[in-house]
């Protein structure tokens, strides 16, 4: 199976970055991409003000081109994310959409963890406007693996990925607007860690460059299989990270070194006492 993770540039112009994303899912067809992923918020990026204002629900411009490019290509997309419009609350949701290659939505998964940090300079708080998902998704989308989904600040919670892997996932998607501060000490780091950790392929789409009004992305889309190995890597700039996958190699890495199934879950426990984590103790 071929995958290709799609970097851009977004930003406000969102005509402008559907635009070149129908480019790049073209280009990455025509490399003989069974299965393209986008970055996160790949067709409005900026300040959460901002895309609280300028949100749309699931049938608007951006998930409706994504639909129309997978039927027009016969490719499955994973549409990044999007900022959602939700009906029943003033917040939207950070919204990955996993399309066929009919056209079809299979899945939804809204983003679970809220970026609320204080890092390069730059306060974000996405909790202000954006509402937590709770459920963890893994879909079939016709591909010959299940696909589970994340987003971004996801990647720093390894419980999330420990459980897409034993619900069944052989890739994990990551559309990503991964800082630039960030980016460069633990992009790669954290991408290899969960893919080594579940023995399954990460396929990460990340933003590049800068967006107003004062946000970095850090790029180096990648994909990356079950033993930790780089297949491929977006240099800087808009462009696609494309990779051959085997989904053999799921099988046999973790036939070879079987940390999956060497699992002793009754011995788990989660410290007692930690106000943080006491209520699931």
């Amino acid at each position: 199976m071929r995958v290709a993770a799609v970097q851009l540039n977004s930003g406000a112009d969102r005509e402008r970055n559907i635009r070149r994303a129908a480019e790049l899912v073209a280009a990455a067809a025509a490399e003989g991409a069974e299965l393209v992923v986008l970055p996160e918020k790949w067709d409005l990026l900026g300040a959460g003000a901002m895309l609280a204002q300028r949100a749309k629900p699931l049938d608007g411009a951006a998930i409706s081109a994504a639909r129309r490019w997978a039927r027009e290509l016969a490719v499955a997309i994973v549409a990044g994310s999007v900022a959602e419009r939700l009906s029943d609350d003033d917040r939207i949701a950070n919204t990955s959409v996993l399309i066929a290659a009919d056209g079809a939505v299979v899945a939804t998964y809204r983003k679970i963890h809220m970026f609320d940090v204080d890092v390069g300079g730059v306060s974000y708080r996405e909790s202000e406007h954006e509402r937590e998902g709770e459920e963890i998704v893994v879909a079939d989308a016709g591909l010959g693996l299940d696909l589970g989904l994340s987003v971004c600040y996801d990647l720093r919670f390894p419980e999330l990925f420990r459980i897409l892997a034993l619900r069944g996932a052989g890739l994990v998607t990551l559309p990503s607007a991964f800082t630039a501060a960030t980016g460069e000490p633990h992009w790669e780091p954290l991408l290899r860690a969960r893919a080594i950790e579940n023995q399954l392929f990460m396929v990460a789409a990340n933003q590049w460059g800068h967006a107003a009004p004062d946000y970095d992305s850090w790029g180096h889309s990648m994909v990356v299989d079950p033993w930790g190995r780089i297949l491929a890597v977006c240099e800087p700039g808009e462009g696609l990270a494309i990779a051959d996958l085997d989904p053999g190699e799921i099988a046999r890495v973790r036939s070879e070194l079987p940390s999956l199934a060497s699992r002793r879950p009754a011995a788990y426990r989660w410290p007692a006492g930690d106000p943080a984590i006491g209520a699931h103790a």
